[in-house]
């Protein structure tokens, strides 16, 4: 015989509460706040703080169960979260970043609600992991600092190859692929004592050494401590030049010299410890700088167009103490490194809702396939 069962309304009441904060993380639950907005009213809204990433829980759901049993007994939603992390690099909504105290290479996949781990076992595994890249196919490029080579895997985490040996770098931290996966640009720092501040040029397919941009020094072309390293979307090459306080871009094809942006300074439009670097889809540069706790926007001719973020000593949002890695992703969206406070802030350009593009599409597809 059927039983009809009679839903209980205050437990649907209880469930839906619940669920509705599944996706939220341990550092911002049942936590109000204000979303702050670049630039300040009166001036027209440009960039969104859109959301923080600590931990696996800013992108896994957590099913009933789970969640009744957590308001049952009271506990709050725990996490695997971030130790250090240096850099970061988003592909189709994933969202790659290196952790050089967890030893291995995280990925929040926003859209897909899944997590997972890169690097920490097997022949692939990582030592102290900094500047990551990814090509259009989705392989990814670590360099390790301790190993002194560069990682590469496949868009499944699967480990690859390395590339690079030991004894051709002093103390390299940066890295860039070009969008087809044939060449990658690394970036030693060196040192103070050391006069290899250069970026050493690599075939992908070959593993062969190819050439390298710059030499020590302050004139065009010459480093002093460069750190990271990115292709733009016009397929130049650009240097953080860190002790310069600049970015050069060069020519990738055979390492010369175009122009540079940026100069020392404690105002908007300069830098004083310039970090991440980035490229938007429209040419803009962005620059990520630990002094100021904030990255800056650039147009093409290198003039500045905003800054956003600041200094500040909660680790709420749009508050920075020690910024890292910056990427922008195909819809604009604007991701950044906070090594002290151990999360990647993410901002939106007002133009791209909180669900548009690869957010969405994905979410999308996901359903379909359910």
């Amino acid at each position: 015989m059927h039983h009809q069962t009679t839903a209980n309304p205050l437990l649907f009441l209880i469930l839906s509460a619940l669920l509705a904060g599944c996706s939220i993380g341990p550092t911002q639950q049942q936590v109000e706040f204000e979303k702050p907005v670049y630039p300040k009213a009166p001036d027209e809204p440009r960039f969104y703080w859109q959301e923080m990433l600590t931990n696996n829980t800013n992108v896994e759901q957590e099913d009933e169960d789970k969640a009744m049993e957590r308001w049952l007994t009271g506990k709050r939603r725990s996490g695997s979260g971030l130790g250090k992390p240096f850099d970061v690099s988003v592909h189709k909504g994933q969202v790659y970043v290196s952790d050089t105290v967890l030893r291995e290479v995280l990925v929040f996949d926003r859209p897909g609600y899944s997590y997972r781990k890169i690097g920490s076992q097997g022949k692939g595994k990582l030592r102290k992991p900094f500047g990551i890249d990814l090509d259009d196919a989705g392989n990814l490029y670590v360099i390790d600092g301790a190993n002194k080579q560069a990682f590469m895997y496949d868009p499944d985490g699967a480990f690859i190859k390395t590339i690079g040996t030991e004894d051709m770098f002093d103390r390299p931290t940066g890295i860039a692929v070009t969008d087809d996966g044939s060449r990658l640009f690394i970036v030693d720092t060196a040192g103070v004592s050391s006069t290899n501040h250069r970026v050493r040029v690599f075939d992908v397919a070959s593993g062969d050494h190819l050439f390298d941009i710059g030499s020590r020094g302050q004139k065009d072309g010459e480093f002093n401590l460069p750190k990271n390293a990115e292709i733009g979307s016009d397929g130049l090459l650009y240097v953080n030049d860190s002790a310069n306080f600049r970015v050069q871009i060069f020519n990738p094809d055979d390492g010369s010299f175009i122009r540079s942006v940026g100069s020392i300074g404690r105002q908007t439009g300069n830098f004083a410890r310039p970090k991440g670097i980035a490229v938007g889809k429209d040419g803009n540069l962005y620059v990520a700088d630990s002094a100021f706790g904030n990255f800056q926007i650039f147009n093409p001719e290198g003039q500045l167009l905003l800054f956003v973020g600041g200094r500040g000593g909660s680790g709420g949002p749009g508050q920075f103490m020690l910024p890292a890695g910056l990427d922008v992703d195909e819809d604009g969206r604007v991701y950044m490194v906070d090594q002290f406070f151990s999360k990647i802030a993410v901002f939106r350009p007002a133009a791209v809702g909180e669900d548009d593009g690869y957010f969405k599409v994905l979410r999308e597809s996901i359903k379909r396939e359910e």
